[in-house]
C-alpha cells in the first residue's frame, strides 16, 4: 500500500544520508519502500499508545538506514547472489551442525582447524552454541547474556570470529549463531544500572516495588523448571524491587511493551548481521511479550514483534534468515510462519521439535501410528519457509505432541508417556536407553529426557555388556533416526558427537556449575582421539561416520529434497513402517522406515496410491532394483532398515 506521507519522509531522510551514487543502493531503497507500509503498521500495533512511540519510529528508520551502509561489501554481494535464488535455505545442499565450541576443541581458534572435518562430512552449516559474554557460574549454557557484542573469552575475540567466518564463506559454509531475545543476564550493564536505581533500565525489565502484580503474573504463569527455578519472579535487594525472571533467577525478563527495548535488540540483531550471521536463531521467542491473565507464552504480540524484526532484517539484511526456536505443539509452531499477510513473513525456520519427539516415540513403540496422526499439522508448513529436522540437540527432548494423536492410534496419553519416560531412563525390564528424566514436576509428574543419541539408542549399554549383537543393532537405529531427520523436509541438523556415537558425559556431575542440570550428559567433551578412529574400518565410529556421511552425499544429489513443502504420508499398511513421498515436477522418492527390531512387511500396493504406479524402484542406499509386484506380494524391510527408492523409467 502506497502512503504518501511514509514514503516522502523515506525518500528524504534516505536523499539526506546517500547524496553521492545512489544507484549502488537502489536496491535497499525499493526494498524500504516496499516495506515501509508493513514497518509502519506493525510498529504501531505495538507501540502507537507509547508516550515515546514517535521518537523511536524516528530512531528506527535511521537504525535501517545505518545498519545498511555499515554492511560489508561482500555481504551486500551475498545478499544479492541469495536473493537471486529461489529461497537459498531450503536447497538439498545444506546440512548443519550444532556444537558446543569450547566443548568440540576449546576455542573459536582451534575452530578453524576444524573446517576440514565439517567438509569431509559434508556439512557445510555450523550453529554455535552462545558464544556472547555470559557470567562463568550463572550462564545457562550462555543463555545469561551480559554482554551482547563481545565474546566470551574463554572462546576468543571478536575478531576471531570474524576471521572464522570469513574462512567459512570462501568455502561456502554458512554460520549460524543465537541471539536471546527473551532475557539478559543480571549482570548485563542494563541490568547493573537498573540494580543502581536507574529508572530508564528499570523499564527494560518488569520491575515492581511490591508482590501485588507479581502474584497476578503468578496466577496463569506456569513454571520453566520448578526444580531448579521455582516461581517467575526474583527480589532485588540492590533496588528493593520484584523482577520477572522466567527461567533461572539471574535471567531477567525484557519488557518489549517498552519499544526502547525493541529498538536496543534490533540494534544487536544488526549486530549480528553484519558479522556475517547467515541464520540467526532467535531462543524462546514464545516467551518475548508478557500480558497479565495469560500464560505469557505465544501471545498474538510475540507475533506481531517477530515479523516487525523479520520486515526491518529484510530491508537491511535480506540475506539472513530468522529461525524461532519454539518448542510448542503442532498447531502453535506453524503461527511462528506467519498468518494472514504476513504467512512465511515472521520466522524463515522453526524447529520441528514435534517430528523428533514422534521420532523417539517411535522407537520406543516400535509403532509409527502416533507419528502419523500428528502429521495432518505438520504438513500444513508454508512454502518459503523451512524446518530444522533433528533427532537431538542440546536440549531435552519433550513429548509435547497432542493427546489427540496418541489417542488416534489407541493408547491412552498419560500411560503412553509414563512408558516413553520409563523407556528411556532405562526404567523398564528390557529398555537398552540409558537417559535420565529432566524436570520432574512433582506436581504433574510431567518431565523430559536427557541423553545423548547414542546412549538412547542402546548404544551405551551394549558397549559396556560386549555385546557385538547389541552394538550394530544400536548403530542401525543411529543411522535410522538420522536418515529420518534428514530425508524429511528441511535442514538437517546433527549434534556434535551423534557423528561418531559419543555416548553420556557423566563428567558433568563433578562440576558445580553444571551438575544440578542432567542435560550436560549429552554435551559431551570431545575427545579427538575418539573422532580419530572415523579413519579405522570396524570402529564403532567408522560405521557412524561413514554411514552419516552416506546419507548427508546421497541427500545432496537429490534436488527434491529441497524443502518447498513437498511432502505426501503414505497410508500406514504396517504400523512399524513410516513412509512418505517426497516430490517435484520431474521427481519422486519413497521414503521408508522400518522402527522394528524385526523384519517389517509392505505390501506394494503402498507405491501404488499416489500417482503413477512405478514398476522398478532404485533404492539409492543399496543401490538395487526391485520390481514392483502385486497388491499380495511384499517388499520386506530388515529390522531398523530404511529405503530411499527412486521410480525407474521403462
Amino acid at each position: 500500500m502506497f502512503k504518501k506521507e511514509l514514503h516522502n519522509h523515506i525518500s528524504e531522510l534516505l536523499q539526506q544520508q546517500f547524496k553521492e551514487n545512489t544507484n549502488t543502493h537502489q536496491a535497499f531503497f525499493t526494498r524500504f519502500i516496499a516495506n515501509a507500509t508493513a514497518i509502519e503498521a506493525l510498529y504501531q500495533q505495538l507501540y502507537g499508545n507509547h508516550p515515546n512511540a514517535l521518537m523511536v519510529w524516528n530512531n528506527l528508520l535511521q537504525l535501517i538506514i545505518k545498519t545498511h551502509q555499515h554492511r560489508p561489501v561482500n555481504l551486500l554481494n551475498k545478499d544479492t547472489q541469495k536473493l537471486k535464488e529461489d529461497y537459498w535455505f531450503v536447497s538439498n545442499e545444506l546440512a548443519g551442525m550444532s556444537l558446543y565450541v569450547d566443548r568440540f576443541c576449546g576455542n573459536i581458534e582451534n575452530l578453524n582447524k576444524h573446517l576440514p572435518y565439517f567438509a569431509e562430512l559434508g556439512v557445510n552449516v555450523l550453529h554455535l552454541m552462545p558464544l556472547f559474554e555470559s557470567p562463568a557460574k550463572e550462564s545457562d549454557g550462555g543463555y545469561a547474556v551480559s554482554n551482547f557484542r563481545k565474546i566470551d573469552k574463554r572462546f576468543g575475540n571478536l575478531d576471531q570470529l570474524r576471521q572464522l567466518q570469513q574462512n567459512m564463506e570462501r568455502q561456502n559454509m554458512y554460520l549460524m549463531l543465537d541471539i536471546v531475545l527473551n532475557h539478559t543476564s543480571n549482570q548485563h550493564e542494563w541490568a547493573l544500572k537498573a540494580k543502581q536505581g536507574d529508572e530508564y533500565y528499570q523499564q527494560f525489565y518488569y520491575m515492581y516495588n511490591d508482590r501485588q502484580i507479581p502474584d497476578r503474573y503468578d496466577e496463569t504463569m506456569p513454571e520453566i523448571f520448578p526444580e531448579s527455578a521455582p516461581g517467575n519472579f526474583t527480589f532485588i535487594p540492590e533496588c528493593n524491587k520484584w523482577v520477572m525472571t522466567v527461567f533461572h533467577q539471574y535471567q531477567w525478563d525484557l519488557n518489549y511493551t517498552n519499544p526502547e527495548v525493541f529498538l536496543a535488540m534490533l540494534d544487536n540483531i544488526y549486530f549480528y548481521a553484519n558479522l556475517g550471521v547467515d541464520i540467526l536463531r532467535i531462543d524462546a521467542p514464545a516467551f518475548i511479550w508478557k500480558q497479565l491473565g495469560t500464560t505469557c507464552q505465544n501471545l498474538p504480540q510475540a507475533h506481531t514483534l517477530l515479523q516487525l524484526i523479520k520486515c526491518c532484517v529484510e530491508v537491511a539484511a535480506p540475506g539472513m534468515a530468522l529461525l524461532g526456536e519454539a518448542i510448542v505443539a503442532p498447531k502453535k509452531i506453524m503461527q511462528y510462519f506467519g498468518n494472514g499477510l504476513y504467512t512465511a513473513h515472521e520466522c524463515d525456520f522453526a524447529y520441528n521439535a514435534t517430528q523428533m519427539a514422534l521420532q523417539w516415540d517411535a522407537l520406543a513403540t516400535q509403532d509409527v501410528r502416533v507419528m502419523l496422526a500428528a502429521q495432518e499439522d505438520l504438513i500444513k508448513k508454508p512454502v518459503g519457509t523451512s524446518w530444522i529436522t533433528y533427532t537431538r540437540c542440546h536440549d531435552d527432548i519433550g513429548l509435547g505432541y497432542e493427546d489427540a494423536s496418541i489417542q488416534k492410534a489407541g493408547y491412552n496419553p498419560l500411560e503412553h508417556r509414563r512408558f516413553l519416560k520409563n523407556y528411556y531412563s532405562g526404567n523398564i525390564e528390557g529398555s537398552p536407553a540409558r537417559g535420565a528424566l529432566f524436570s520432574v514436576n512433582p506436581k504433574t509428574q510431567d518431565a523430559r529426557i536427557s541423553g545423548t543419541l547414542a546412549s538412547l539408542c542402546g548404544l551405551e549399554l551394549a558397549e559396556n555388556t560386549q555385546n557385538e549383537t547389541a552394538i550394530q543393532e544400536s548403530i542401525a537405529k543411529i543411522i535410522l533416526m538420522q536418515a529420518h531427520s534428514f530425508f524429511i523436509g528441511g535442514l538437517p541438523m546433527l549434534f556434535y558427537g551423534d557423528e561418531v556415537g559419543y555416548t553420556n558425559d557423566y563428567s558433568y556431575l563433578s562440576d558445580p556449575s553444571k551438575n544440578y542440570d542432567n542435560r550436560w550428559m549429552h554435551r559431551p567433551l570431545i575427545n579427538w582421539n575418539k573422532n580419530e578412529k572415523r579413519n579405522k574400518a570396524g570402529t564403532v565410529e567408522q560405521q557412524i561416520f561413514s554411514k552419516t556421511k552416506q546419507l548427508l552425499q546421497l541427500r545432496k544429489q537429490l534436488s527434491v529434497l529441497s524443502d518447498y513443502s513437498n511432502i505426501v504420508w503414505l497410508t500406514p499398511h504396517n504400523i512399524h513402517v513410516a513412509g512418505f513421498i517426497r516430490y517435484n515436477t520431474h521427481q519422486r522418492i519413497f521414503a521408508l522406515f522400518n522402527y522394528s527390531n524385526k523384519a517389517a512387511y509392505l505390501t506394494w500396493y503402498a507405491f501404488k496410491e499416489n500417482g503413477d504406479a512405478p514398476k522398478q524402484l532404485l533404492n539409492h542406499v543399496n543401490r538395487q532394483v526391485y520390481t514392483v509386484g502385486a497388491d499380495y506380494e511384499y517388499l520386506i524391510l530388515a529390522p531398523y532398515e530404511f529405503a530411499i527408492m527412486e521410480p525407474l523409467s521403462v
